[in-house]
Protein backbone atom coordinates (compact mmCIF):
# COMPACT_ATOMS: atom_id res chain seq x y z
CA UNK A 1 0.00 0.00 0.00
CA UNK A 2 1.61 3.47 -1.01
CA UNK A 3 0.60 5.87 1.82
CA UNK A 4 0.30 9.24 1.21
CA UNK A 5 0.71 12.44 3.16
CA UNK A 6 -0.88 16.14 3.11
CA UNK A 7 1.87 18.83 2.02
CA UNK A 8 0.20 20.62 4.49
CA UNK A 9 1.68 18.35 7.34
CA UNK A 10 5.41 18.78 6.09
CA UNK A 11 5.75 22.67 6.91
CA UNK A 12 9.20 22.87 7.92
CA UNK A 13 11.46 24.30 5.85
CA UNK A 14 14.28 21.72 6.09
CA UNK A 15 12.14 19.68 3.76
CA UNK A 16 10.39 20.48 -0.25
CA UNK A 17 8.84 18.04 -2.40
CA UNK A 18 8.52 17.68 -6.27
CA UNK A 19 5.32 18.30 -7.46
CA UNK A 20 2.60 15.66 -7.03
CA UNK A 21 -0.98 15.99 -8.61
CA UNK A 22 -4.59 16.60 -6.25
CA UNK A 23 -2.32 18.45 -3.68
CA UNK A 24 -0.74 15.06 -2.15
CA UNK A 25 3.17 14.78 -1.63
CA UNK A 26 4.34 11.14 -2.18
CA UNK A 27 6.69 10.31 1.11
CA UNK A 28 9.38 8.85 -1.17
CA UNK A 29 9.57 12.55 -2.72
CA UNK A 30 10.40 14.43 0.14
CA UNK A 31 14.13 15.31 0.73
CA UNK A 32 16.21 18.09 2.37
CA UNK A 33 16.53 21.05 0.40
CA UNK A 34 19.44 22.07 2.54
CA UNK A 35 21.79 18.92 2.34
CA UNK A 36 23.88 18.22 -0.20
CA UNK A 37 22.64 15.21 -2.12
CA UNK A 38 25.69 12.41 -1.72
CA UNK A 39 24.98 10.09 -5.14
CA UNK A 40 24.94 6.62 -4.50
CA UNK A 41 27.33 4.41 -5.32
CA UNK A 42 27.65 0.48 -4.16
CA UNK A 43 30.88 -0.52 -2.90
CA UNK A 44 32.04 -4.12 -1.95
CA UNK A 45 34.70 -3.15 0.71
CA UNK A 46 37.53 -5.64 1.87
CA UNK A 47 34.47 -8.27 1.91
CA UNK A 48 35.16 -11.51 0.40
CA UNK A 49 33.18 -10.55 -2.92
CA UNK A 50 35.25 -7.96 -2.71
CA UNK A 51 38.32 -9.62 -2.57
CA UNK A 52 37.18 -11.75 -5.52
CA UNK A 53 35.64 -8.82 -7.67
CA UNK A 54 39.07 -6.78 -7.36
CA UNK A 55 41.13 -10.02 -7.95
CA UNK A 56 39.26 -11.14 -11.38
CA UNK A 57 39.89 -7.13 -12.63
CA UNK A 58 43.59 -7.66 -11.94
CA UNK A 59 43.37 -10.66 -13.65
CA UNK A 60 41.36 -10.30 -17.02
CA UNK A 61 39.70 -6.87 -16.39
CA UNK A 62 36.54 -9.45 -14.96
CA UNK A 63 36.45 -10.64 -18.28
CA UNK A 64 35.09 -14.38 -17.96
CA UNK A 65 35.52 -15.11 -21.42
CA UNK A 66 39.01 -13.98 -21.98
CA UNK A 67 41.83 -16.36 -22.81
CA UNK A 68 45.55 -14.75 -22.50
CA UNK A 69 48.54 -15.09 -24.62
CA UNK A 70 49.61 -17.99 -22.21
CA UNK A 71 47.20 -20.19 -22.43
CA UNK A 72 45.26 -18.98 -18.73
CA UNK A 73 41.62 -18.85 -19.12
CA UNK A 74 38.78 -16.73 -17.83
CA UNK A 75 38.18 -14.03 -15.17
CA UNK A 76 40.87 -15.40 -12.67
CA UNK A 77 42.87 -16.58 -15.27
CA UNK A 78 43.31 -20.20 -14.33
CA UNK A 79 46.08 -22.42 -16.11
CA UNK A 80 44.95 -25.61 -17.14
CA UNK A 81 46.90 -27.65 -14.50
CA UNK A 82 45.15 -25.67 -11.78
CA UNK A 83 41.63 -26.40 -13.23
CA UNK A 84 42.58 -30.27 -13.54
CA UNK A 85 43.89 -29.91 -9.43
CA UNK A 86 40.26 -28.76 -8.67
CA UNK A 87 38.48 -31.83 -10.57
CA UNK A 88 37.68 -29.44 -14.04
CA UNK A 89 39.08 -31.44 -16.81
CA UNK A 90 37.25 -29.20 -19.94
CA UNK A 91 38.68 -25.84 -20.42
CA UNK A 92 36.18 -25.17 -23.05
CA UNK A 93 32.90 -25.77 -21.02
CA UNK A 94 35.11 -23.91 -17.77
CA UNK A 95 35.60 -20.74 -20.36
CA UNK A 96 31.68 -20.69 -21.45
CA UNK A 97 30.47 -21.14 -17.94
CA UNK A 98 30.84 -18.04 -15.36
CA UNK A 99 29.22 -19.56 -12.32
CA UNK A 100 32.02 -22.52 -12.94
CA UNK A 101 34.87 -20.22 -12.85
CA UNK A 102 33.38 -18.94 -9.70
CA UNK A 103 33.21 -22.30 -7.61
CA UNK A 104 36.53 -22.64 -9.00
CA UNK A 105 38.18 -19.94 -7.79
CA UNK A 106 36.63 -20.76 -4.41
CA UNK A 107 37.83 -24.04 -4.68
CA UNK A 108 41.69 -23.14 -5.39
CA UNK A 109 41.14 -20.22 -2.54
CA UNK A 110 40.11 -23.40 0.15
CA UNK A 111 43.13 -25.34 -1.53
CA UNK A 112 46.03 -22.57 -1.18
CA UNK A 113 44.56 -21.90 2.47
CA UNK A 114 45.21 -25.25 3.52
CA UNK A 115 48.77 -25.78 2.05
CA UNK A 116 49.40 -22.16 3.40
CA UNK A 117 47.66 -22.45 6.78
CA UNK A 118 50.89 -22.29 8.63
CA UNK A 119 52.24 -20.01 7.02
CA UNK A 120 49.18 -17.81 7.39
CA UNK A 121 48.98 -18.22 11.21
CA UNK A 122 52.91 -17.34 11.35
CA UNK A 123 53.14 -14.38 8.84
CA UNK A 124 49.94 -12.26 9.14
CA UNK A 125 50.50 -9.53 10.75
CA UNK A 126 54.33 -9.04 10.73
CA UNK A 127 56.34 -6.47 8.10
CA UNK A 128 58.17 -8.00 4.78
CA UNK A 129 59.80 -5.88 2.66
CA UNK A 130 57.90 -2.88 3.90
CA UNK A 131 54.71 -4.55 3.37
CA UNK A 132 51.94 -5.89 6.48
CA UNK A 133 51.31 -9.46 5.61
CA UNK A 134 47.84 -10.59 5.33
CA UNK A 135 45.85 -13.40 4.58
CA UNK A 136 43.71 -12.28 1.81
CA UNK A 137 47.22 -11.04 0.69
CA UNK A 138 48.62 -14.32 0.73
CA UNK A 139 45.68 -15.95 -0.76
CA UNK A 140 45.74 -13.35 -3.66
CA UNK A 141 49.62 -14.37 -4.12
CA UNK A 142 49.24 -18.19 -4.30
CA UNK A 143 46.25 -17.60 -7.30
CA UNK A 144 49.04 -15.45 -9.06
CA UNK A 145 52.10 -17.55 -8.19
CA UNK A 146 51.06 -20.89 -6.70
CA UNK A 147 51.35 -22.00 -2.91
CA UNK A 148 54.28 -23.55 -3.08
CA UNK A 149 56.17 -19.99 -4.33
CA UNK A 150 54.59 -17.96 -1.63
CA UNK A 151 55.80 -20.83 1.02
CA UNK A 152 59.48 -20.24 -0.50
CA UNK A 153 58.68 -16.06 -0.44
CA UNK A 154 57.90 -16.06 3.55
CA UNK A 155 60.22 -18.79 4.48
CA UNK A 156 63.14 -16.60 3.16
CA UNK A 157 61.57 -13.29 4.41
CA UNK A 158 61.15 -11.91 1.04
CA UNK A 159 64.47 -12.86 -0.62
CA UNK A 160 63.63 -15.98 -2.88
CA UNK A 161 61.26 -13.89 -5.07
CA UNK A 162 58.73 -14.80 -8.15
CA UNK A 163 57.59 -12.80 -10.73
CA UNK A 164 54.80 -14.37 -13.36
CA UNK A 165 55.37 -13.77 -17.72
CA UNK A 166 54.03 -10.69 -17.37
CA UNK A 167 56.75 -9.60 -14.58
CA UNK A 168 53.95 -9.27 -11.89
CA UNK A 169 55.60 -10.41 -8.48
CA UNK A 170 54.27 -11.62 -5.57
CA UNK A 171 55.16 -9.09 -3.02
CA UNK A 172 53.11 -6.51 -5.17
CA UNK A 173 49.97 -9.25 -4.88
CA UNK A 174 50.51 -9.31 -1.15
CA UNK A 175 50.76 -5.14 -0.59
CA UNK A 176 47.74 -5.19 -3.47
CA UNK A 177 45.21 -7.47 -1.76
CA UNK A 178 46.11 -6.51 1.63
CA UNK A 179 43.42 -6.38 4.61
CA UNK A 180 40.57 -8.35 2.47
CA UNK A 181 37.91 -10.57 4.58
CA UNK A 182 38.87 -13.92 3.79
CA UNK A 183 37.61 -15.67 6.66
CA UNK A 184 34.30 -17.54 4.55
CA UNK A 185 37.34 -19.53 2.76
CA UNK A 186 37.86 -22.56 5.00
CA UNK A 187 41.02 -24.23 4.26
CA UNK A 188 40.66 -27.80 2.66
CA UNK A 189 43.47 -30.40 1.65
CA UNK A 190 41.10 -32.06 -1.15
CA UNK A 191 39.13 -28.86 -2.44
CA UNK A 192 36.44 -29.59 -6.03
CA UNK A 193 34.47 -28.21 -7.79
CA UNK A 194 31.03 -29.57 -7.22
CA UNK A 195 29.77 -29.79 -10.83
CA UNK A 196 26.36 -29.13 -11.04
CA UNK A 197 23.94 -31.47 -12.90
Amino acid sequence: MNKSVKEKNYTSPRYASNDVDHGEVVQDNLFPVHEPQVPYSPTLGKSLIGFKEALGFKESGGDYFTVNTFGYLGKYQFGKETLKLIGIHNPVHFLSNPELQEKAFIANAERNKWILRKDIKRFSGKILNGTKITESGILAAAHLAGPGNVKKYLRSYGANGFKDAYGTSISYYIKKFSGYDTSKIKPNRKAKVKHSA
